[in-house]
């Protein structure tokens, strides 16, 4: 994770960002843009739209196994049955963690992402270090953000494309079989859905 931040933090904004900053900047001075709608918006992405989306879906999955199944033969209609379908929710394909097997998502060429499920995606997610180090030291990149996956279980990296997006569907954690979809949603967080989070059975005691 230090990497990732220093890797992050060591360049300048892109191209693209910069233009965006002087066009808002721009907007702004002339009267045609609100900065606190821009902030609103942002939030809403970030704090409402996704992760919490992808969080109800990944409860609802652990609590119904008949969505769960449908989920797995098409992501988007999965996702279409809660009404989260969406920017960049098409072609979505849910891949499950389980005791032998851990699933990392991955845009190697740009920072293909489900928004409709997840938001807007984190900075780190876009660096060139996490799409380059993802492919090639996928352990190592997971350690970093503090989970240290054994030996015995077997990593699967992914890489999105416009065609097709991956949400993983981690592990539901031990302890929780009584809860509702709405607590166990709290526990999930927007990591875990991407892969560089697996162990949630931490989090229990907060929920």
């Amino acid at each position: 994770m230090g990497a990732i931040h220093r890797e992050l933090h060591s360049h300048l904004p892109s191209a693209p960002e910069l233009r965006v900053k002087a066009l808002e900047s721009l907007l702004v001075e002339k009267g045609l843009l609100d900065p606190n709608t821009v902030d609103a918006w942002i939030e809403v992405y970030t704090e409402q739209i996704g992760p919490k989306r992808g969080a109800e879906v990944v409860a609802r999955a652990w609590t119904d196994p008949a969505f769960r199944d449908r989920l797995f033969a098409d992501g988007t209609a999965g996702i279409t049955e809660l009404g989260f379908e969406g920017w960049a929710g098409g072609h979505l394909r849910v891949v499950p963690n389980t005791p032998a097997v851990h699933n990392l998502v991955v845009c190697t060429l740009c920072s293909c992402y489900p928004h409709a499920v997840l938001g807007i995606p984190p900075n780190w997610y876009k660096t060139a270090a996490y799409r380059s180090r993802a492919v090639r030291d996928p352990r190592g990149v997971i350690a970093e953000f503090g989970d240290a996956i054994p030996d015995d279980v077997e990593v699967r990296v992914w890489d999105s494309t416009a065609e097709v997006r991956y949400l993983v569907l981690p592990e539901r954690p031990a302890g929780t079989e009584d809860w509702d979809v709405a607590r166990l949603a709290r526990l999930v967080t927007r990591n875990s859905m991407i892969g560089t989070e697996r162990d949630l059975g931490r989090l229990v005691g907060r929920g």
